[in-house]
């Protein structure tokens, strides 16, 4: 598999996607920092599995490595993690020239590099996703970021990692739920940006590697044209408001993220075909690719529950949301949408309550 480079206004970083990736960690550490301390977060899921060698690497290129590993799920996401993490920080004696990892899924990369992004004004970083989701996603383009108890995600920085270390091999781990989740997020691709993604994921006839590096592809270069997520990069929120709303609805336990937005993903398709913006027949067909992943597609919560929730979400510029929807299958586009109007919608789409 290639070593892919995504270009940022920060600089440029290499994305390595390699079976066995996680044995060059040592050997890309040393050229990307002069420091020779590094630092290991992950939760209590990956850290038994994947610390060791991450740290055997490290340790053969010369680095004193520590590592801390708090509790798995979005539970954690939260500025009491993000304090004992500076404390962690501090103890290990961290400076700007050392290196933080973020290893594990999607929850240990937003806080890991929230932390490293704040920590002494910014600490080099290294993204180490060992979730299908997260290394697709939420790994690549410097989000980073806490919830709050008002919302998902609303305390946190663009910081872009020195590199991004991809290994398929950890996905063996995975169970079937964890891979049906990072799917979501691969079909979400499919939807927004390639029609040929979207048609072997429907045929079932994909090579894994494949995809990482399709999907990998479409986020740099998303990214690379919309660094502040002020523009097209917002096209990778496709079913993410309403996903977003359901999470926060039920607490952030009831279902994954990819859960949440494969129904977010069916709502914003039927909202397309309401409104004349999305061909007739594109949810069901979605609703069929996400059913081969006992995915959900159905959504039991009213237009005013899920408005409510919506209306702490942070995509909204000057007064306007921005609801993406599918101009076809591989095409997605921005419609700003009065909250008031999309109300509407959605009671029609969900029901009132």
């Amino acid at each position: 598999m290639p070593e892919l480079i995504a270009s940022t206004s920060s600089g440029d970083y290499p994305i390595l996607i390699k079976n066995g990736a996680l044995a060059s960690i040592g050997n890309l550490a040393r050229d990307a920092v002069v420091g020779r301390k590094a630092f290991v977060v992950s939760d209590d899921t990956v850290y038994p599995l994947y610390y060791e060698p991450v740290a055997r690497s490290l340790q053969a290129a010369g680095f004193a490595v520590s590592g801390y590993a708090f509790a798995a799920g979005e539970g954690s996401k939260t500025a009491a993690t993000l304090l004992e993490l500076y404390n962690q920080f501090h103890a290990a004696g961290l400076s700007r020239s050392d290196l933080i990892i973020a290893l594990g899924g999607g929850v240990v990369g937003d806080v890991t590099g929230f932390a490293a992004a704040t920590y002494l004004r910014g600490v080099p970083l290294f993204q180490v996703p060992t979730t299908l989701l997260a290394q697709v996603d939420s790994s690549i383009g410097g989000k980073t970021a806490i919830d709050l108890p008002f919302g998902k995600n609303l305390a946190g920085a663009f910081y872009q990692p020195k590199a991004v270390i991809l290994d398929p091999t950890v996905l063996r781990t995975l169970s079937r739920s964890r891979m049906a989740e990072g799917m979501a997020e691969v079909i979400k691709y499919g939807l927004i940006r390639d029609l040929q993604l979207f048609e072997q994921i429907e045929g079932q006839t994909y090579d894994l590697e494949w995809v990482l590096e399709r999907c990998v592809r479409i986020k740099t270069t998303v990214v690379a044209a919309d660094e502040r997520d002020t523009g097209e990069r917002m096209l990778l929120n496709f079913g993410h408001t309403v996903g977003h709303a359901i999470e926060k609805i039920t607490g952030y336990t009831q279902l994954s993220h990819g859960e949440a937005v494969a129904i977010g993903m069916v709502v914003a398709c039927e909202i397309g075909e309401k409104t004349g913006r999305t061909p007739a027949g594109t949810a069901e067909r979605l609703r069929k690719v996400l059913a081969h992943y006992q995915l959900p597609t159905e959504c039991p919560w009213p237009a005013s529950q899920l408005m409510g929730a919506i209306h702490s979400d942070k995509k909204r510029l000057a007064g306007k949301l921005y609801y993406i929807l599918l101009k076809q299958v591989g095409e997605a586009v921005l419609n700003p949408m009065d909250p008031a109007e999309l109300e509407k919608i959605l009671g029609e789409v969900v029901g009132r309550g």
